[in-house]
């Protein structure tokens, strides 16, 4: 590892490379700005001259109306940075994400006041700059935030001069200098030993001086190599990442599938005096952050020149300043050109004559001379003044040639009088200065190449970041988390299951140019009224033409005139195939419905029917109770005959026995059992009588009916005894 005394020897080596290699630039820098921004506009040996002579000395700077003109234009069209997924690993929604966060990134840093800054260096003095930088969220916390900061003076910026290119992509070494007074010095950096700076030498000259100390940001990027692995998914990163985020990857089952080593790039942060290393920092990037806009850029034998919008149009500004001095000078001069006369014309109020010029007097009294006639002034000559505004004319024109911007792009009336001819004048305007605005478009480029190879450092872990939509409107994402994300906003839960890797594979930039969101909205609102006005459909879009306006209670009217409208206009009503469908459900319930009636008809003419029925049922059950006590009264009878029998048979047996020549005594026994069995069925006849069945039978008119049936009787045999 080197050591201190070894980088420091390298650092000014590399300074002294950078400085001399722009000298011409910073100095032609350094006139530039000190011409159009301060109107330091006469040569300093006039200027003394005239302050001398107590002569009239104006400057009249068109400058500025010239270069505002470009870089409000710039402001109104900044690019917008994009991403997509190049690689195994990148998907869709995480590319999304990355434009939401850089979203965040350029606007809670205030990231147009560093593009505007870097874009007005680069017009008045033909380079500028901006950088990307990293701090802590907030003072309590451990989670970084990406910032995008102006650099306000670009004259302190000293970039590789070794590698050209239209950004700094190729950058291997950039130096930001700060001048800090000695008190404010020795505040900071309390370690560091002032006598050290006696040791002078031609390296450290301008490093310090009776008052000042220089303290500067040395940013140095290495060759170096890197491990890499592949995870089982196929995703391709950093070994340094893999291990600092592992439970994450983990957590998904995903294991490292292949490891190798590749070529990188190692960037390095140090703060430096012309003695020592004050600070030293890794910068998580393989970018230097300092990004360069540069104004028009030429390559001559290798050396690379910057020229400013104003770089040509400065002697055609001085001719201006010059003529319209002249003009001004010989006007204001008319009433001090002297009195001629005769000598002895002036004896009397000699000392009123000897103030003519500079002084008013309600009269002159004069000595006549005689044929002489009076006093009198030499008349002026005004051809010279005329002549002089028209020079000055003359030098205006050439500074609208030189810039390529003419009355029609300043918002002055000229010689176009139809709206087509202003347009085209216009256009040629703006085509002529593109370069300014393409060059600021491509360091804006690159500063999202650089957002896009650092957020993956920065924003790790699980953590919520802050995202933007194109319409600046708020949302938080957890990363690392299982989220669901979907089409519909209103219910994510209809959404798929996704986890937010910022690590994962590669994205590639993409800028999109044109009017910045707020101006084509509001582009888009005019032409939205003029296009009702014409077909008078307002109507059907007032809520879209709400939207897009852009005053206070816009949302609040945008809501209630849609909630006016019908589902079909907002496009929120149902599609065509939705609609089929809705009309064959309607017609199936109507269809139920009808059914439905009909079954309750049904059923109301079958409840009649059934209460017919039971009355009939009841009256079958009646018949069937007096038919039971019949057959109970016949098998009563039938008993007692067949008692009458058996007695009968008894008392023949018994004179038989009386006789002596009578039957059998078993026999009568045998006869008696038999009579007992008989008694004991038409006890059971009578207990349990015969129930009869019937069965409901639909008649070919509809009607139902009461059919019965009859199982045979089964009547007790009597059996008598012979002989």
């Amino acid at each position: 590892m080197a050591s201190d005394k070894d980088l420091l020897k390298d650092a000014l080596e590399q300074f002294r490379i950078s400085s001399e290699g722009d000298s011409d630039n910073r100095e032609n820098a350094k006139e530039d700005i000190d011409f159009a921004r301060l109107g330091n506009q006469w040569p300093e040996n006039i200027a003394n001259d005239r302050k001398r002579e107590r002569r009239p000395m104006l400057t009249i700077n068109r400058m500025p109306s010239f270069c505002r003109q470009v870089v409000n234009d710039a402001r109104q069209n900044k690019p917008t940075i994009t991403t997509r997924p190049a690689t195994g690993g990148a998907n869709v929604f995480t590319a999304n994400l990355f434009d939401g966060l850089i979203r965040q990134i350029q606007n809670q840093s205030s990231a147009g006041i560093a593009y505007d800054t870097g874009m007005e260096s680069a017009v008045y003095g033909g380079f500028g700059y901006w950088r990307v930088d990293v701090d802590y969220a907030y003072n309590d916390s451990f989670d970084l935030d990406i910032l995008i900061l102006p650099v306000e003076n670009p004259l302190a910026v000293y970039g590789d001069t070794l590698v050209g290119g239209a950004d700094s992509r190729d950058w291997n070494f950039a130096f930001l200098i700060d001048d800090m007074p000695k008190s404010e010095f020795e505040k900071r950096f309390p370690d560091a030993d002032l006598a050290d700076f006696d040791e002078k030498s031609d390296a450290t000259s301008g490093w310090v001086t009776e008052n000042t100390v220089r303290v500067a940001e040395w940013w140095r990027r290495e060759a170096v190599k890197k491990k890499i692995v592949k995870l089982s998914d196929g995703t391709v990163l950093d070994a340094q990442v893999y291990l600092e985020n592992k439970p994450l990857w983990d957590a998904q089952q995903l294991t490292v599938a292949g490891e190798r080593e590749t070529a990188s790039h190692k960037v390095t942060h140090r703060l430096i005096s012309a003695v020592d290393v004050l600070e030293t920092n890794d910068w998580k990037g393989c970018y230097i952050p300092i990004i360069p806009v540069y104004g028009d850029v030429i390559n001559q034998e290798g050396k690379r020149h910057y020229r400013s919008l104003v770089r040509d149009a400065k002697d055609p500004q001085r001719m201006f300043n010059f003529w319209r001095t002249a003009a001004t000078e010989l006007v204001a001069l008319a009433p001090r050109v002297p009195y001629i006369g005769a000598r002895g014309s002036f004896n009397t109020d000699a000392e009123k004559w000897a103030n003519a010029n500079t002084a008013s007097y309600a009269y002159l009294e004069y000595d006549p001379i005689p044929g002489m006639p009076p006093p009198m002034r030499q008349p002026l000559d005004g051809g010279v003044a005329a002549g002089a505004l028209q020079e000055a004319m003359n030098a205006s024109d050439d500074m609208k040639s030189v810039m390529g911007l003419f009355d029609a792009s300043l918002g002055a009336k000229s010689n176009e009088t139809s709206g087509r001819a202003i347009m085209a004048r216009q256009r040629e305007g703006d085509v002529s200065t593109f370069h300014f605005i393409d060059n600021r478009d491509r360091a804006i480029e690159h500063t999202g190449r650089v957002l896009v190879d650092l957020i993956p450092h920065i924003y790790t872990g699980e953590r919520i970041v802050t995202v933007l939509s194109e319409d600046l409107k708020e949302s938080h994402v957890p990363l690392g988390k299982p989220v669901k994300i979907g089409d519909n906003p209103n219910n994510p839960a209809e959404g798929i299951s996704h986890v937010f890797d910022l690590t994962a594979g590669k994205y590639s930039l993409v800028i999109k140019k044109g009017l910045s969101y707020t101006s084509k909205r509001e582009e888009a609102a005019n032409q939205m009224i003029e296009f009702a006005k014409v077909t008078g459909t307002g109507q059907l879009f007032g809520d879209v033409i709400a939207k897009n306006m852009d005053w206070p209670g816009a949302d609040t009217i945008e809501q209630r005139i849609k909630a006016s409208l019908p589902p079909q206009i907002t496009g929120e009503g149902p599609t065509p195939q939705e609609q089929q469908m809705q009309q064959a459900i309607q017609q199936l319930t109507q269809a139920v419905q009808q059914l439905q009636q009909e079954n309750q008809t049904l059923k109301a003419d079958k409840e009649v029917e059934l209460k017919g029925l039971d009355v009939k049922t009841k009256e079958i059950a009646v018949k069937d109770k007096e038919v039971a006590v019949k057959d109970k009264q016949v098998n009563l009878e039938m008993a007692q005959v067949g008692q009458q029998a058996v007695m009968t048979d008894l008392g023949m047996t018994q004179g038989a026995a009386n006789g002596g020549g009578g039957a059998d005594g078993s026999k009568v026994v045998e006869a008696l059992g038999m009579l007992q069995k008989q008694i004991t069925q038409v006890a059971q006849t009578v207990a349990q009588p015969k129930r009869k069945q019937g069965r409901a039978v639909k008649q070919p008119d509809g009607t139902w009916k009461l059919e019965a049936i009859e199982s045979p009787a089964v009547m007790p045999q009597t059996t008598r005894a012979v002989n």
